[in-house]
Order: C-alpha cells, then sequence, then structure tokens
C-alpha cells in the first residue's frame, strides 16, 4: 500500500503509477503520452525513474518512490491548472452584462425624473387635469424602457445550445458562446486530438543482413523472412495476443493479409524491451527444417544479441540510414542476424486537414499546433493536416505559457482543444478549452468549457460558426429593442404618450 513516503515499494500492473518513482526491480513498456503527448512506448528498467501518472502498458515492476505527492510531476500539473483557472477571468454573456448595467441606468433616470422633474420643469408631482406629474412621467419612462424587450433574447442561446447538443458538442452554458466568438486564434493538441492517439502500421523495411539481388529466389526456396511480406508474418506471428501498442499495431496490420503461415516456439518475453522465439515455417512442411532464432523489439534489445560490437555499430548505423528518418516510431525484428525495421506512425484523424483549411479560409483563424511530441513527429502530423505553425517538446507548463503569451500578444480571445492531462493548466488558462470527451482525462473534462461527444474535431467549425451566428443574432435583437425604446421612452418622459399606450 502506498503512504507517500520515501523508498515505499510499490507494484503496479496495467495500471497508474500515482507519484515519481524509480524501477526497483522488474521491467516494463510505459507510456507518458497523456503527460508529454509522445505516443511512442518507453522501456522502464531498473534504475530508470518513472514520472507520476504513467501508466503500465505490459510487464511488472515494483517501484521506488522518490518524492511525495506536492513535489510529483502529477500534482505539478493539477496545480497548474488549478492556478490557470483562478486567473482566468470569469466568462459572461455578453447580455448579462448589459442587461444588469442597463436596468441601473433606467431605474436611476426614473428616480431622477420623478425627483428633479417639479425643481427643474415645474412638473407637479402628482398629475392634473392640466399636465401629467413626474411621477407618471417616471413610471411611463420605466415602463417604456423595460428590459423585458431584451428577455427575448436568451431563446438565441437555448436554441444555439441545442443546436450544438444535436451535433454531439456540449456546451457548459450560454457565455461559452459569446467566448467563442471573440476569439480569433485557436490551438490544437497533436496526440489524440489531430492524430488518432493510437499506433498504425506504416512500412516494412529490411535494414541489415538481406541479400536484395537474390531475393526472389530465396522467397520461392524457404520460408527466410528476407521480404517485407515472411517479416511481417513472423513479427505477427511472435506479437500475438500481445496488449502492447506496437504488438497491436502489427497484428491488426496483418489480419486479412495473405501472408506465410509460421509457428512460434520457446517463446520468451523481455518486459519492456522486447521477445524472443523460435520461428519454424508450417507452410514448408519440409521435414527437420531448420528453425529460426528470432528476436523482436528495441533497437537496442536486437542489437544485444550481436556477437561483436562491430556487428552491433552496423546494425545501428544501418538503422539510421534508413530511408523513413527518425520521425516514426519503430520496432527491430532480427531473424538470424537478419534485421528489418517496422515503422509505425500515430496518424492524423480522418477529415483533420478539412477542418483546419475551414478554420483558416472561412472563419479567418489563425491555427496552431502545441504538442510535447519530439520536432520531427510534429513537423510531420502539421504538414499533413495543413498547419504552418507549430511548437514542440512543451511541457505542461510550456504550453500554458504559450496560451497566456499569443493572447496577450494577439490581444484577442484564444481557443484550445486537447484531451491529455498535459493540456489541462492550458484548457483553463484558454478562452475556451475544448476537449474531446472520448479520450480526455477527467482533469481535463474538469476544466473544458465544450466537450466534444463524437471522437474526432469535425464539429468544431460548426461551433464557432453557430456562436458567432448567435452573437450576432442576439445583438440586432437589443439594436431592435433600443431603437424601439428609445422611441417609446422620450414621448413617455415628455408627457405625449399615456401609460396605457406605453405598456
Amino acid at each position: 500500500m502506498y503512504q507517500g513516503l520515501q523508498g515505499i515499494n510499490l507494484r503496479t500492473l496495467e495500471s497508474s503509477v500515482p507519484v515519481d518513482c524509480e524501477v526497483f526491480q522488474g521491467g516494463a513498456t510505459i507510456t507518458i503520452e497523456h503527460l508529454t503527448g509522445e505516443v511512442k512506448p518507453l522501456e522502464a528498467k531498473v534504475g530508470d525513474r518513472v514520472p507520476g501518472g504513467a501508466r503500465n502498458l505490459d510487464g511488472r515492476i515494483i517501484v521506488k518512490v522518490t518524492k511525495t505527492w506536492k513535489e510529483s510531476t502529477l500534482s505539478k500539473i493539477v496545480q497548474l491548472t488549478e492556478e490557470a483557472q483562478l486567473n482566468k477571468p470569469k466568462l459572461q454573456r455578453w447580455l448579462d452584462e448589459f442587461g444588469e448595467n442597463y436596468s441601473k441606468v433606467v431605474v436611476v433616470l426614473s428616480i431622477a425624473i420623478a425627483v428633479l422633474g417639479p425643481l427643474v420643469f415645474k412638473w407637479p408631482f402628482i398629475s392634473t387635469p392640466a399636465c401629467r406629474g413626474s411621477i407618471y412621467r417616471a413610471l411611463g419612462l420605466m415602463v417604456a424602457a423595460s428590459p423585458c424587450a431584451l428577455a427575448v433574447a436568451p431563446l438565441a442561446y437555448a436554441t444555439a445550445i441545442s443546436s450544438c447538443a444535436k451535433k454531439g458538442i456540449l456546451l457548459k452554458g450560454g457565455h461559452v458562446l459569446d467566448a467563442l466568438a471573440s476569439c480569433h486564434t485557436i490551438a490544437f493538441d497533436k496526440t489524440g486530438t489531430l492524430t488518432t492517439g493510437g499506433l498504425i502500421f506504416k512500412a516494412i523495411e529490411p535494414i541489415y543482413g538481406h541479400d536484395i539481388r537474390n531475393r526472389e529466389s530465396i522467397i520461392s526456396s524457404c520460408c527466410i523472412p528476407t521480404c517485407e511480406k515472411e517479416a511481417l508474418a513472423v513479427a505477427a506471428a511472435m506479437e500475438k495476443g500481445t496488449t502492447h501498442p506496437i504488438g497491436r499495431a502489427v497484428v491488426d496490420h496483418s489480419e486479412g493479409k495473405d501472408l506465410p503461415s509460421v509457428s512460434v516456439e520457446n517463446f520468451e518475453y523481455f518486459p519492456g524491451r522486447g521477445l524472443t522465439a523460435t520461428v519454424n515455417s508450417i507452410e514448408s512442411g519440409t521435414a527437420g527444417a531448420k528453425l529460426l532464432q528470432a528476436s523482436l523489439g528495441s533497437i537496442d534489445f536486437i542489437t544485444s544479441f550481436c556477437q561483436s560490437e562491430n556487428e552491433s555499430k552496423k546494425i545501428k548505423e544501418a538503422i539510421n540510414a534508413s530511408s523513413y528518418g527518425s520521425e516514426f516510431v519503430h520496432a527491430a525484428l532480427s531473424i538470424n542476424k537478419k534485421v528489418t525495421l517496422i515503422h509505425l506512425e500515430d496518424r492524423p484523424r480522418p477529415g483533420v486537414f478539412d477542418v483546419i483549411q475551414e478554420l483558416q479560409d472561412e472563419a479567418k483563424f489563425r491555427v496552431m499546433m502545441l504538442t510535447g511530441d519530439h520536432e520531427y513527429s510534429a513537423k510531420r502530423v502539421a504538414t499533413a493536416v495543413g498547419i504552418n505553425e507549430f511548437y514542440c517538446n512543451l511541457k505542461p507548463e510550456d504550453k500554458l505559457s504559450h496560451v497566456k503569451d499569443i493572447s496577450r500578444d494577439m490581444g484577442g480571445g484564444l481557443i484550445m482543444v486537447g484531451e491529455g492531462i498535459n493540456d489541462a493548466p492550458a484548457l483553463a488558462a484558454a478562452t475556451v478549452g475544448i476537449v474531446l470527451a472520448h479520450r480526455a482525462s477527467a482533469t481535463a473534462i474538469a476544466v473544458a468549457d465544450v466537450l466534444l461527444l463524437r471522437e474526432n474535431i469535425s464539429a468544431v467549425p460548426f461551433c464557432i460558426a453557430k456562436s458567432r451566428q448567435t452573437t450576432s443574432l442576439i445583438k440586432q435583437n437589443v439594436a431592435l429593442a433600443l431603437s424601439s425604446i428609445f422611441v417609446a421612452s422620450l414621448p413617455s418622459v415628455l408627457g405625449f404618450l399615456p401609460l396605457w399606450i406605453t405598456v
């Protein structure tokens, strides 16, 4: 049981680490995607530090607590969020603010006419057959200038909120519509917001030890995976039944493909690093066929089986020279010293490019991306979705600073769209915070102003357009009401209109 003291051991399996700690025993694959935005799983071995909030994907570790809750990474994010909420101006409907001040002005003017009328204009205090009294005129003004005509305007808010709800958009009040209408800048988180938040198979690339010239003859003669198709079959067989995100992506991609059938024996798993197995072909049907020693995992794990340092160096150099560069997540597959790279990516959500273009071209928004992921991945996604301005390697406090600085420099409102714990401070500080409810953390949902119930951002342009339309309609209604009030109020004060007509 965790007691919040240094030196206490905590055993976690497929769960979250509550505080900052250090791996004391065992190994596992963890993810800090919701803390940093980096989708790539990380290896946690003895001696490695694990931030509070990290999730254990597979394996079993015993950790030693190194910081109390108040000093932990997760606690600092929560504290930043609370401070941002306190410093955020209270959102208020434009109509509420106007109506409150307007009512006060009408009451003061009515009292002034009732009291000062006899002194300044020599009106009688009480009406006579010859002249209407100041009290009568004051009542006429109060009735004519009554904000009852303005009370119809909130119906527009109710209609807009209902319309958004039908589109899977939940607004935390009509004031959010006014706040949205005042914004001209929008910032998106990357992982899980612009992208799917899960690894998807990209490509498979022979990288070391393959005889490319004789590939056709090798493929036809035996099952040695010197081509992408056979390597994928072996990787899928080794990862079958796994809970690891990379393994799931490989297995999902292999389903429905015409791949050689292979069997896996002597399976051994190394938590947080990779796995090894003996692979044999089922399709070949060759009696006494040679068994193949295979390993699948991180680059360091694969090269740890090399017999010489020179061989390990050559493999790493070949991997660094990969035609796919460093912007993708990759795993290495080695079968009898023949190494193949499996490339995976966190792909943009369908339709995101069109959403960004609509915001830029039609809504005239300044669009940017704020992410904790590294530059290569951030640039790839930004280019794919059509965003020219992006900031990467951002911690939660960095996102918060960017939101504050941009809001101040632009002199207008800013919308922040995210879903992770690391987005919570920025969501709280933004003029309007929007989250994808299906993926969002409880902290992000608590501070958000808008919840998107559908797992995409396609509703964002509609929400903004509806807010502008509603605000414009309300201001038109108010202008019309004020014109009517002015037409009726002045004759009432001058005594030309009887009270019953004013009503």
